[in-house]
């Protein structure tokens, strides 16, 4: 095939333009709507077409210039090229035709995405690459489909401020660490005033590591706590300053004190700290509490939306999978003063399922589950036949299964929100209310 020209339509889920060669549909990577672009083919399948830009003939007005010198490399960020207006408008578009075809969802059910109130320097958690080699130390992001590390010498513009300063800390004491190729990643992670970082080392000089970091601490002053950690989650251990995040919560009611909840460094947080309460504002709408409910929250996490929303009814039963989370959420119950919350250790589905068979009942479930979805577990969720469902998503394909298999069992979505959590990337997140029909 020669080299080919279009014109880009629309962008897709995954985070590629779309155009149509001959008649075929074509994903072309790094291009923006409205683009005149020569393009080469890539690959050609039976039903679409994959292509890279060899020239823009004529650039679209909705392109902008990325500001980090190694977008369209990284594999992290895919729309830094694209005015932020149009990459809200596409996410709506992609939410709305992937509940459209996976649950028969109309358009008219989804609102407008909620805009970030950052668009960049928005990102509380970054997980960053190492390599030791001959061009010394590099410190960043894998390439896009390799593992090479593109080495981020000026910080992540997506992540918050003080990211950027403790890796740039990082970079200077780890210039003299005798084991550079034994630290193959470094997660940062900030609470509301505080920035922790886990170094994962493959090593076997444990108690070296340890005393190197212990004392080059003062050398680190963006980092309230060093972890170290030598691959599962359960090797994590404290080696200086604080051992928690904390982060507030709006309360209920005007006159009361915010929710300080705290998670421990590798349990599930939001990424974007804003965007967190603007989805607990969503579900306070959606639930609208009358104070006599009982709340099942599934995949509870550290109780990041239902212990803010205790007050609002008469129970809070939540259920995760992963310990550490449970016993955050059992200690901010502590913290917060909340008695009529319990936070049990245990697979959803299953936790689910026995909750059913013991004729337990609650008026309202909200779920946040992995991207893989909650298939699993839905069959207990209707056992437990709640009012409403309130559907916290990261991933709109696996959302539009599960309230596929939702509708079957007399389940409605009465309304779906997406929320821009991740700008600059394809990536969202969504609010969705489920009733029974």
């Amino acid at each position: 095939m020669s080299s080919p020209v279009a014109i880009i339509d629309k962008l897709a889920f995954g985070g590629n333009g779309v155009c149509r060669i001959d008649g075929k549909v074509c994903f072309v990577p790094l291009s923006c709507p409205g683009d005149e672009v020569r393009l080469a083919v890539t690959s050609e399948k039976r039903s679409y077409l994959t292509a890279r830009i060899t020239e823009i003939i004529t650039p679209s007005p909705l392109r902008v210039i990325p500001p980090c010198p190694l977008f369209g490399s990284c594999g992290g960020c895919n729309w830094q090229h694209i005015a932020y207006s149009h990459q809200l408008a596409a996410k709506r578009n992609i939410h709305a035709e992937t509940l459209w075809r996976g649950a028969r969802v109309e358009s008219e059910r989804v609102g407008e995405a909620i805009p970030s109130p950052q668009e960049y320097g928005y990102r509380n958690r970054v997980q960053f690459k190492l390599h030791a080699g001959a061009a010394g130390l590099q410190i960043g992001f894998f390439r896009n489909g390799t593992h090479f590390v593109e080495d981020a010498a000026q910080g992540c513009p997506i992540a918050l401020p003080v990211i950027n300063g403790a890796l740039s800390s990082l970079r200077s004491v780890l210039a003299s660490f005798p084991e550079p190729d034994a630290i193959s990643r470094i997660n940062i992670e900030c609470g509301a005033r505080e920035a922790v970082a886990t170094i994962n080392y493959s090593g076997n000089n444990h108690d070296a590591v340890a005393r190197f970091f212990r004392e080059r601490f003062l050398e680190l002053p963006a980092l309230s706590g060093i972890f170290l950690q030598g691959g599962h989650k359960s090797s994590l251990q404290k080696l200086c300053g604080d051992g928690y995040l904390a982060y507030p919560m709006p309360a209920a009611a005007p006159d009361s004190p915010p929710t300080t909840l705290t998670f421990r460094p590798g349990g599930f947080s939001q990424v974007n700290s804003a965007q967190n309460l603007a989805i607990l504002a969503l579900v306070r709408r959606m639930a609208a509490f009358g104070g006599h409910e009982h709340l099942l929250d599934l995949y509870c996490g550290n109780g990041n939306f239902s212990l803010p929303l205790a007050q609002c009814v008469t129970s809070v039963t939540g259920l995760e999978g992963y310990g550490d989370s449970i016993s955050a959420a059992q200690d901010n119950c502590r913290l917060n003063g909340v008695s009529n919350a319990e936070y049990v250790c245990v697979d959803v589905a299953a936790g689910v399922a026995r909750l059913a068979a013991a004729g337990r009942r609650f008026s309202t479930i909200i779920l946040d589950p992995p991207r893989t979805g909650a298939a699993d577990a839905l069959p207990g969720i209707c056992r437990l036949n709640p009012d409403r469902i309130i559907y916290i998503s990261c991933d709109s394909s696996t959302l539009a299964r599960d309230c596929g298999l939702l509708a079957g069992q007399g389940y409605c979505v009465a309304e779906s929100v997406p929320l821009d959590m991740f700008p600059q990337t394809f990536h969202m997140e969504s609010v969705t209310l489920l009733r029974r029909s």
